[in-house]
């Protein structure tokens, strides 16, 4: 059961970047559009349950609650902004291998906070930005476009760090669906003001369009992370953060067999070299003593 969950969740990540990108490519669907309808119909979906077993949980919210919930959600309106423009400029498997920099850039921001880790995670660090230096580097070659597409892809990345932590702090005082509720709501509304501002509609597109949005909300939002958050209570963190980590090539083989994506080797070379750079950060980190500074709990698995 566990392994076709795990399978199940993987496929659902991984297809993320692939039906944005055919989604975007094919219909008139604007990239905050994609945005807006995931955390707006996620929002739905995950209010459904609290409603049902106990409607005042929401009544019962701390400013302290609301202030990292908002937190959390600006910065995930700003992730989905960033990565899913990306895909309309660089491939899906770098843009897809750039945005799963979240658990690196969490160790980074942890190293600001003066957090000391161990060996092992700093040099997976070094391994998955040596990673980025290669992709951005043979991408430059390819593409006037691909550039600044791996660049909003790594900013997509961090910002998806920035959820995490934030969203670890809320957390600490809400249950996971009133949390994602909240968070995934706000979300929403941060997205359609953006959209606003950058005038991109919301609405209006041919059925082709709907039904792009809605594989993409329920193959990455609702199975994807709803696999790997039921994995979470039978297996180890660890083992499950590395089972995530295979979005990347996940991502990188489904672009090439239903959107015919080919990159140069090197490229390629540099999706390896951040995927063993992350396995090594992970690792590094779980291995940390208990309540040592340096480790962190997943808040939500994934962001894509």
């Amino acid at each position: 059961m566990n392994f076709f969950l795990a399978t199940l969740g993987v496929l659902g990540v991984a297809s993320s970047g692939p039906l944005i990108a055919a989604t975007l490519g094919a219909t008139t669907v604007s990239a905050l559009a994609i945005a807006f309808w995931r955390n707006a119909i996620g929002a739905a979906v995950m209010a459904t349950p609290v409603v049902v077993r106990d409607p005042r949980q929401f009544s019962r919210l701390t400013a302290r609650d609301f202030r990292w919930s908002l937190l959390a959600a600006v910065a995930l309106a700003f992730h989905f902004a960033c990565f899913i423009t990306s895909l309309q400029l660089t491939s899906v498997a770098a843009a897809t291998a750039l945005v799963c920099l979240q658990s690196g850039w969490i160790a980074v921001f942890q190293l600001f906070r003066g957090v000391r880790h161990r060996w092992q995670v700093l040099v997976g660090l070094g391994m998955a930005f040596g990673g980025v230096v290669a992709i951005t580097g043979f991408d430059m070659g390819t593409s006037p476009d691909a550039l600044p597409g791996d660049l909003l892809a790594v900013a997509g990345g961090a910002l998806a760090g920035l959820y995490t932590l934030a969203g670890g702090k809320a957390r600490e005082t809400m249950g996971t669906g009133t949390y994602t509720t909240l968070c995934y709501g706000m979300c929403a509304a941060v997205v359609a003001v953006l959209a606003l501002g950058s005038n991109q509609p919301l609405a209006g597109f041919e059925a082709a369009g709907w039904l792009g949005i809605l594989a993409i909300t329920v193959c990455a939002q609702l199975v994807g992370h709803t696999a790997f958050n039921h994995l979470l209570a039978t297996m180890s963190p660890l083992l499950v953060s590395m089972i995530i980590l295979l979005e990347i090539p996940g991502a990188a083989l489904l672009a090439a067999l239903f959107l015919g994506e080919t990159l140069p080797a090197g490229t390629y070379a540099g999706l390896g070299l951040i995927l063993v750079g992350l396995a090594v950060v992970v690792a590094g980190q779980r291995r940390q003593k208990p309540g040592y500074p340096g480790t962190t709990k997943l808040a939500e698995l994934g962001t894509d």
